[in-house]
């Protein structure tokens, strides 16, 4: 990878800089990078103290880059580096940021069908709609870049967080290479749940407004029901004695609860996004350049 880039960014006559995060890769990937920063003055290695996750690593990147123009890519080369210069020009047309589209996904059944479902959930929960063709690779004008890591909030997903802050946006349709068989993604089953879920509570309230709103619905259904028994039991269809005001306690009380714990969650939620303070990443050694 690193080769590759150095030689499609030199090919564009501009003075560039590769960081490179190390967010607590179990393959020693810190001393190869302190090997090729040797060789490589452009290049810039951040080792974190533990593994953070994916998108609290951009961040560290991010936050660390001087470069007028910012390219955000994995390191598995699914993402060709062969496409930046394509971006770049994409980019000078006027645009502040240019999204790379995966025409083709070479990902597995699986990772693409849960990739799709987890992008419509999302769309649906935000608001806005999201494309599961488009991940982080792409690039980024600085001011984009410093809108995004003014926000320092805990929870991470890069591409919600470009969409959210605006400018000038386009596409660009990208080839996507098949994954190395012989390394295996550090996405799991529980860990895309664990982050799509995330995801949806620091990014919408809908799924407590839905609560509220299902709260509503047994209230009045409760209710509803509640004048039913009254009519059956004035009319001596009801013997059992305090079957009339069991049911319809359990009914409206019920709707009631739901109503009020999604409106003390909507406060509990705000206030807790804003009373956190930890750092979003610890960083554990730098290279010297």
């Amino acid at each position: 990878m690193i080769h590759r880039l150095g030689e499609v960014l030199r090919t564009l006559g501009i003075t560039f800089e590769l960081i490179l995060v190390d967010d607590g890769c179990p393959e020693d990937s810190w001393s190869k990078i302190l090997e090729c920063s040797e060789t490589m003055p452009e290049l810039r290695g951040i080792k974190l103290s533990r593994n953070f996750g994916q998108h609290y690593a951009i961040t560290a990147g991010l936050d660390h880059s001087q470069g007028e123009w910012v390219v955000v890519m994995d390191c598995d080369l699914q993402d060709q580096p062969e496409e930046i210069p394509r971006l770049y020009q994409e980019a000078k047309k006027g645009f502040d940021v240019v999204l790379a589209r995966r025409v083709e996904r070479k990902d597995s059944f699986f990772r693409k069908l849960s990739s799709k479902l987890f992008y419509r959930s999302l769309s649906y929960l935000t608001g806005s709609e999201q494309d599961e063709s488009i991940g982080n690779f792409g690039i980024y004008h600085h001011r984009v870049i410093q809108e995004v890591i003014g926000m320092r909030e805990s929870i991470r997903y890069f591409p919600t967080m470009v969409k959210w802050v605006g400018f000038r946006q386009s596409t660009l349709a990208v080839a996507h290479q098949e994954p190395d068989s012989e390394r295996k993604t550090s996405y799991n089953s529980k860990k895309l749940f664990n982050l799509a879920l995330d995801i949806m509570l620091a990014y919408s309230d809908k799924p407590i407004r839905l609560t509220v709103k299902l709260g509503v619905i047994l209230a009045l259904t409760g209710f509803g029901f509640a004048l039913f028994t009254l009519l059956r039991y004035w009319q001596g269809e009801i013997i059992v004695a305090g079957y009339a005001s069991l049911i319809i306690s359990i009914w409206v009380l019920s709707g009631i609860l739901l109503i009020t714990l999604g409106v003390v969650g909507l406060y509990l939620g705000k206030t807790f996004e804003g009373v956190k303070n930890r750092p979003i990443y610890i960083i554990d050694k730098k290279t010297h350049s």
